[in-house]
């Protein structure tokens, strides 16, 4: 298998420790970032392998600009892989009380950082022969609610922009060969389930949750397969 850079956004998470993990024994370089320095020094060393963690705040598209910058300071020509891992869920009871400073930080967290990464490394994915984008979204988007009104609309508008990466690809790929090229995709789950979560609740079983574990799995599968035919899926991984 050839190997690729593959950048982890939100990689002190269960699901970015995951996925880190599984992309280095795939034989992939990882680099994770996070915003809290301790927090995701402590996650990579928790995968037990050669990953390197950087500190960043995606929100700002300066900082998402310095990060490209520091990856390029170590050496690396190119990033092939990004897994968007960067969300947060806020609900309330309906519409009317839905607040301001929830929609403000589900914006942010679902959508502005993926805004700013998709934009800074879509030179470096589009030039990768298998360049791959990913992010995390939700069942809910095909069937909103009232009570999760602002998450599925940060959601929606996620996916969207993923989409519009996913046009991206093909158009600048045009006319190129069957197996290589980039591709923009969306992982759907209902929610993400880890260890952690059930030794802390024994009692539930997590119905139609997606163990993070399987997340990862099909994440290092993404670089198995064309981009003609990942590009601008959804993929449902709720069970």
């Amino acid at each position: 298998m050839t190997a690729f850079t593959v950048l982890v956004t939100g990689g002190s998470s269960a699901s970015g420790i995951a996925v880190a993990r599984a992309m280095v024994a795939a034989g992939h370089r990882v680099i994770t970032v996070g915003s809290d320095e301790a927090r995701i020094k402590a996650a990579a060393a928790e995968t037990g392998a050669a990953v390197t963690p950087l500190v960043c705040n995606l929100a700002s598209l300066d900082s998402v600009r310095d990060l490209a910058s520091a990856i390029a300071n170590l050496g690396v020509e190119g990033i092939d892989g990004v897994m968007h891992l960067v969300g947060g869920w806020r609900g309330a009871k309906g519409i009317e009380d839905q607040t301001d400073e929830d929609w403000e930080a589900l914006e942010r967290g679902a959508v502005t950082t993926l805004r700013n990464v998709s934009r800074v490394f879509y030179g470096q994915l589009e030039a990768s022969a298998h360049g791959r984008f990913a992010m995390v979204s939700s069942t809910a988007v095909s069937a909103p609610t009232a009570a999760a009104a602002s998450y599925v609309a940060a959601k929606a508008a996620a996916e969207a922009w993923t989409l519009a990466v996913a046009d991206g690809f093909r158009r600048a790929q045009e006319g190129g060969t069957a197996d290589g090229g980039s591709a923009a995709v969306i992982f759907v789950v209902k929610a993400l389930v880890d260890a952690g979560m059930r030794q802390l609740h024994p009692e539930r079983r997590f119905p139609g949750f997606t163990d993070v574990e399987d997340l990862a799995a099909a994440a290092v599968g993404l670089f198995d397969q064309p981009a003609s035919t990942l590009n601008g899926q959804r993929i449902m991984l709720a069970k």
